[in-house]
């Protein structure tokens, strides 16, 4: 009973100071509700197993009093996000507060087998740490598809189908040596948009990607949706168009490529779509792609009337001007709209909900309280909300 009771003296006193680093004992005191004396035996227990470490000292908190500064020792752990793409890798490695230290951007091998893009995600993760790889104790990789809540079946990915391999994600395991957690890549950006970009304060909220392919994560109470088979926010299966076409095949860069083909229509890329002097032809084309876009963002809407839609991907990245007119436009057919609003984090934003996947990990074996999850990491400058 006493053991336990300083386990949980100990989670609590290591959650509040990851939330309101660095920090005095007495500030752990008041901000856990924990007497001085205990925070203290719980922080001496965190500085002997090498979690905590002092630091500067405070002006003094009373006449006569220095206060010593504590804080998590940030290097003690680290983790891999990887936002697999069909056409582009980003890997981000971070630090155990969620800093992050080194990026890349990579060409993805899609023409490997899944044994190989198995091999090269593994050796990627590494290369990136170089030296900090032996403390690297967790990786989390987006997927383009839906991954089910055995972590390890993967379905739905037609832009990268090896991923669907029986055993992929064992073999990025067996490859890296490590934990190693996968999610749906939009998922994973609409988590790394809650912690550190657009979604912040916005408990209920939406992220649709539009690149190669369509992708949406949902989270209700800030807690992100997924199903048995995580297919949830599949939108791009909706049949909308004629003959049953699935929205996918009607807003992504491969989708807009073929209907202007079929239509006689030349663009170079699928940004040609968008230029404000386009040609009577490629407007034509727009304006079915401006209509199956409104589909996505009333069926974003409608699944759990989010306070902000974030979009991110290639395609996306050409709508920044024509997010007021689908606002207008919702809020006429529904009554109200979602703010829509552009991915804070760009191209990294799957990675970086990738680390804060990969974190939530290694802060459940830290024996740190999952209900705290929500606001950590912190990023860095924000003030997490009160407990």
């Amino acid at each position: 009973m006493v053991q336990a009771t300083r386990e949980l003296n100990r989670m609590a006193v290591l959650t509040e100071l990851l939330r309101i680093r660095p920090a005095s004992r007495k500030q752990l005191a008041e901000a856990s509700g924990i007497s001085p004396a205990t925070v203290t035996r719980a922080v001496e227990q965190l500085i002997a197993q090498g979690v905590v470490a002092e630091g500067s000292e405070l002006v003094s908190e009373q006449r006569g009093r220095r206060a010593v500064l504590l804080d998590v020792v940030a290097d003690r752990a680290f983790v891999v996000g990887v936002d697999l793409g069909a056409s582009n890798t980003r890997v981000l490695l971070a630090d155990l507060v969620g800093t992050p230290l080194a990026q890349r951007e990579l060409a993805t091998p899609a023409e490997a087998d899944a044994a190989a893009l198995a091999d090269w995600l593994a050796t990627t993760a590494a290369e990136l740490a170089g030296d900090r790889w032996d403390r690297v104790e967790g990786i989390c990789i987006g997927i383009p598809g839906a991954v089910g809540r055995d972590g390890s079946t993967v379905s739905n990915a037609p832009n990268l189908p090896q991923v669907e391999a029986a055993g992929f994600l064992d073999l990025v395991r067996d490859r890296a040596g490590r934990a190693v957690r996968a999610d749906n890549d939009a998922n994973l950006a609409l988590l790394g948009e809650q912690h550190f970009g657009a979604a912040r304060n916005a408990p209920t909220a939406v992220m649709v990607t539009i690149g190669a392919g369509l992708g949406a994560g949902i989270a209700i109470d800030g807690r992100i949706l997924r199903g048995a088979h995580g297919v949830i926010g599949e939108f791009g299966q909706l049949p909308a168009g004629p003959l049953g076409t699935r929205l996918e095949l009607m807003v992504t860069g491969p989708g807009i490529m073929r209907l202007a083909a079929e239509a006689g229509v030349r663009l170079d890329s699928p940004a040609d779509l968008f230029a404000p002097d386009a040609s009577e032809p490629v407007r034509a084309l727009r304006a079915h792609f401006d209509q199956a876009m409104l589909i996505v963002l009333t069926a974003a809407t409608v699944s759990c009337e989010p306070e902000v839609i974030v979009l991110g991907g290639g395609i996306a990245k050409s709508l920044a001007r024509d997010l007021g007119r689908y606002e207008t436009v919702l809020e006429h057919h529904l009554g109200a709209a979602p703010r829509l609003t552009a991915s804070e984090l760009g191209d990294f934003a799957g990675a970086t909900g990738g680390v804060v996947a990969a974190l939530h990990e290694v802060y459940r074996g830290m024996g740190i309280d999952e209900r705290a999850f929500g606001d950590l990491p912190v990023a860095a400058g924000r003030t997490p909300p009160p407990a």
